[in-house]
């Protein structure tokens, strides 16, 4: 009995730890693509007249934004699966 309870604790932590990675590797996913729609709107800005330029820039602020909020979960999550 004892061997079948720990055997089931153990999937059941496995399965935790498993899905806290994948929570921390799609964040971690999700920042890298706010990081690269990010460049591409400074890119952008740098290159077009002044009122499209502005936009750019203001998108490129909003990317940065998520992919900073992005960053922070995944790590959050990657303490959490290593804790």
């Amino acid at each position: 009995m004892k061997k079948i309870t720990m055997a089931l604790l153990t999937a059941l932590a496995a399965a935790t730890a498993g899905a806290q990675v994948g929570t921390a590797v799609t964040e971690t996913g999700k920042a890298t693509v706010e990081r690269a729609k990010q460049g591409g709107e400074t890119v952008a800005g740098a290159v077009t007249n002044p009122p499209k330029s502005t936009v750019h820039k203001a998108k490129a602020k909003v990317h940065k934004y998520k992919a900073r909020k992005h960053a922070a979960r995944a790590k959050a999550a990657a303490k959490a699966a290593t804790n």
